[in-house]
């Protein structure tokens, strides 16, 4: 290109960019990787060379089609986005006991890493903590899931996603059929609905008024197999450049679900997956080469619709050069800096044919669209301009955990590790509204030369009102780098590598978080321990007292702390007495630190694994008590095997039983007799290995009088019939054997039975206000030496009558139950607490 045609592109970058906007890209630190530098060039290079978009829509973290999404993004370099509803809140842990919007918090973070690996834009449908699209646990109904959703919330936010993301082809994870959870035939519903919808400027208008335009989606795909499909996506092919499969490439991705177990290791060769052609404003084939069959896929076939458009030919030319700087971008790599200087080479000229589109005689909606493609390709450019520089940029924060008040210092740095000349560098830190940000030096820089580092230092003041940290909410702390290469500008938005939240000074969490007041004990104290953390950046005192039910006292009434540094912890031990007449019901205990004018009353759970990193979940310092009467059995002794994925051991102590947690050794070769029962956590054949050699031992502990309580297993749980003294044989499909109705109907099948009367006595009530679920996974087959001792089902279903059963086996008890236990007894149901203690008390 010539200097003369340089500079006009550079006089039109001024004039398209006050036309268009900025685009920024963000950039967020990796970690350094041995084949990060060509394999993350390819990747950002490869969605140059293709205008086309799509949308993948599910129901959970973990729906995403994985393996689609690879082929898409990293093999085609297709503008590739998934919206996901809500963020798995209801769903199992099977890293830890976080359960709610603990878990919720985990499995968005698993998502955004596995979309990083898959390279796509990631949207959801919820947007806070205690959202109205949350997981509620499982539902066989997409009416009851849109009910509780808000059907109308949930459209309004994805055809918002639509308009915003504009995708040419959408995919539903799931089809709507009887067999698929609620949750995904929902999303399906909707997204088939948004089909039309979203096009239709009288649907949520209010969306014009925010200049988001309608949106015709051109194809509209549902999953399908083999035997019944309109196109196959190759997802088997092996990308020589990534050295994997897409398939394979899509299970690196969802290998971050860890919390819900996913990713499997697959092998090399061919291998589909299948969609079926629902809807389409393009004429289409019976058997379709590939998705995009009939729309624009290159710049060259955008530049064929402009032409058929408008006789004037400025913007199609301008769209063929576009197509030429994609080609030669390519045909440079992997030569870092020949692929630089044609990736600012054809920034010049999206910004030319930007302002071009602007000056024509096209459509407004016309304009609307290839301006919206070419900002997508700006910041594609940034992108690529920045792995081919190999220029590296950060924000390093002197702390991630901040409180109200407090100075801090943030860095931010520049790197040049390339061979590219890098000029006029540009360092902006972003902080939130009543925040100040003031550099200590310099913040712009003339030069930066191979292997060397640029920093500037910003004192950054936290106002004494400052919001909270919200785990949902994109990084408070931004920066903005733009640096000059080839007489062109790049434009990067940056964000910390660690998360930057704003927390309580003192933050407290009590032990226990939840208990049971026993009304047959009404004298009983409360023990409550308070531990405080300061997060104040130095020393810091604080007075810590409870605030307490009416007439309910605590000794200390308040305890003097003082802090050295921050990080600190320190716990207070209160002995606190509830009132003598307390009654049934629900009662509160909080936590409360002051400081001079500052109160704290909440503390910061620390969630950090090290696929995710730390992040935070701020709640309410309280103890929820559930005050009911409970009888409980003197001198019980109960082995509870945990598969890590509840906590139930750890309630039944705190009403008095004597829980001991057994370890491998313990199973293989301890006293089994020694326990008046053992308990076996949910899907502990899974996660426990000792457990199926050591079966035997364990039938042979109930055969000698012991009493063995066995909680709800999969199949794939290496559960077998034969583990149990009598066949107990799991229903499958898995989504036909469970009951999601927490209110429906229960019928004790055994009323008279001892495990329904001692040592409480169990009524109907005891059924009352449970969560989520009743029961899951329920046998479809037993053996008839077992008493059945419930009958249960969702309205209008069959009911299950294997829920819950219990044999003698020699001189003891065996007992298997599908009911949740895991979910209703830390959240003090009861009468679940009062059955699981009656299940424990049943040593002959």
């Amino acid at each position: 290109m010539s200097q003369a045609k340089r500079f006009t592109k550079l006089l039109s970058i001024v004039t398209c960019v006050t036309l268009a906007g900025s685009v920024l890209l963000t950039v967020t630190a990796k970690p350094a990787l041995a084949d990060r530098g060509v394999v993350d060039l390819w990747k950002s290079i490869k969605p140059l060379t293709t205008i086309a978009s799509a949308m993948n829509t599910g129901a959970h973290p973990d729906d995403e089609h994985s393996a689609t999404l690879a082929y898409l993004s990293l093999g085609k370099g297709i503008n590739t986005s998934s919206v996901i509803a809500n963020r798995g809140e209801g769903g199992q842990n099977e890293i830890g006991s976080e359960l709610g919007n603990a878990l919720g918090i985990i499995r968005t973070r698993e998502l955004q890493e596995a979309s990083k690996i898959t390279n796509i834009t990631l949207a959801n449908l919820s947007e806070q903590l205690n959202d109205p699209i949350f997981d509620f646990g499982f539902s066989k109904s997409p009416d009851e899931t849109l009910q509780k959703w808000g059907d109308s919330i949930a459209y309004e936010r994805l055809i918002r996603k639509i308009r915003e993301l504009r995708p040419d082809v959408v995919i539903p994870a799931f089809l709507n059929e009887d067999s698929t959870h609620g949750h995904h035939r929902a999303i399906n519903v909707i997204t088939v609905r948004a089909y039309k919808d979203a096009a239709d400027p009288n649907i949520f208008p209010e969306h014009l008024k925010k200049g988001l335009q309608p949106w015709q989606i051109k194809k509209l795909y549902l999953p399908a197999d083999k035997k019944a499909f309109n196109v196959s996506v190759p997802v088997g092919d092996y990308d020589q450049i990534y050295g994997a499969s897409y398939e394979q490439l899509g299970e690196e991705s969802r290998f971050m679900h860890k919390s819900q177990g996913m990713g499997r290791n697959v092998n090399e060769g061919p291998n589909f997956t299948y969609y079926k052609l629902e809807s389409s404003i393009v004429k289409g084939k019976d058997k379709e080469k590939d998705l995009f069959e009939g729309i624009a896929f290159t710049f060259e076939d955008l530049a064929k619709e402009v032409e058929a458009k408008s006789k004037d030919t400025k913007v199609a030319q301008g769209l063929r050069e576009l197509q030429k700087d994609a080609n030669n971008i390519i045909a440079s790599y992997p030569k870092f800096a020949d692929v630089a200087h044609d990736v600012q080479e054809m920034k010049l000229d999206v910004a030319s044919t930007l302002a071009d589109i602007q000056k024509s005689s096209l459509d407004e909606a016309t304009k609307t669209d290839l301006t919206y493609r070419l900002h997508v390709k700006e910041d594609q450019l940034n992108k690529a301009s920045m792995e081919a520089a190999s220029f590296v940029a950060k924000v390093k924060p002197e702390t991630g955990e901040l409180v109200p008040g407090q100075t801090t210092k943030m860095t931010m740095t520049a790197y040049n590790g390339g061979d590219v000349d890098i000029k006029n560098v540009n360092l902006k830190l972003n902080v939130p509204e009543g925040w100040t940000a003031k550099a200590t030096g310099a913040t712009t820089f003339k030069k930066l030369g191979n292997n060397e580092t640029v920093s500037a230092v910003f004192e950054v003041s936290v106002p004494a009102n400052a919001a909270g940290f919200k785990p949902y909410d994109k990084p408070i702390i931004t920066g903005d780098v733009s640096y000059e290469s080839y007489t062109v500008t790049t434009n990067l938005h940056v964000t910390p590598d660690i998360a930057v939240a704003v927390l309580p000074p003192f933050s407290m969490s009590l032990n226990p978080s939840a208990t049971v007041l026993n009304t047959l004990k009404p004298g009983d104290p409360i023990p409550v321990k308070v531990t405080v953390r300061n997060y104040n950046p130095g020393a810091a005192k604080a007075t810590l007292s409870l605030q307490l039910p009416d007439g309910w006292k605590a000794v200390p009434a308040a305890e003097n702390l003082s802090f050295a540094a921050k990080g600190e912890t320190k716990s207070v031990a209160f002995t606190v007495t509830p009132s003598s007449d307390v009654k049934n019901g629900s009662y509160s205990i909080k936590a409360v630190a002051q400081s001079g004018d500052v109160k704290s009353t909440e503390g910061a759970q620390v969630i950090s694994y090290p696929h995710i990193g730390k992040t935070y979940f701020v709640q309410p310092a309280e103890l929820k008590i559930e005050a009911f009467d409970l009888a409980v059995p003197d001198k019980i002794k109960v082995g509870y095997v945990s598969s890590g994925f509840d906590n139930i051991d750890q309630y039944l102590r705190q009403v008095g039983v004597n829980v001991v947690k057994l370890e491998e050794k313990d199973i293989q070769f301890g006293d089994l007799s020694s326990y008046d029962s053992i308990v076996l956590g949910i899907r502990a054949y899974a996660f426990r290995p000792e457990l199926i050699p050591s079966n035997q031992r364990l039938l042979d502990y109930v055969k000698n009088g012991g009493n063995l309580v066995v909680q709800y297993h999969k199949p794939e749980d290496k559960w077998t019939p034969d583990l149990a003294p009598y066949p107990i044989t799991i229903g499958s499909p898995l989504i036909k054997w469970r009951v999601t109705d927490e209110t429906s109907k229960v019928t004790m099948l055994a009323p008279d039975h001892k495990i329904f009367n001692y040592p409480n006595k169990i009524t109907d009530k005891d059924w009352d206000n449970w969560i989520q679920d009743r029961s899951a996974y329920n046998p479809s087959e037993w053996g008839k030496e077992y008493t059945q001792l419930i009958s249960n089902g969702d309205p209008g279903e069959a009911e299950f009558t294997g829920t819950y059963l219990t044999a003698p086996y020699g001189k003891g008890t065996y007992s298997y139950s599908s009911i949740v236990w895991y979910r209703e007894i830390p959240n003090l149901v009861p009468g679940s607490i009062r059955m699981f203690v009656n299940m424990i008390s049943q040593k002959q």
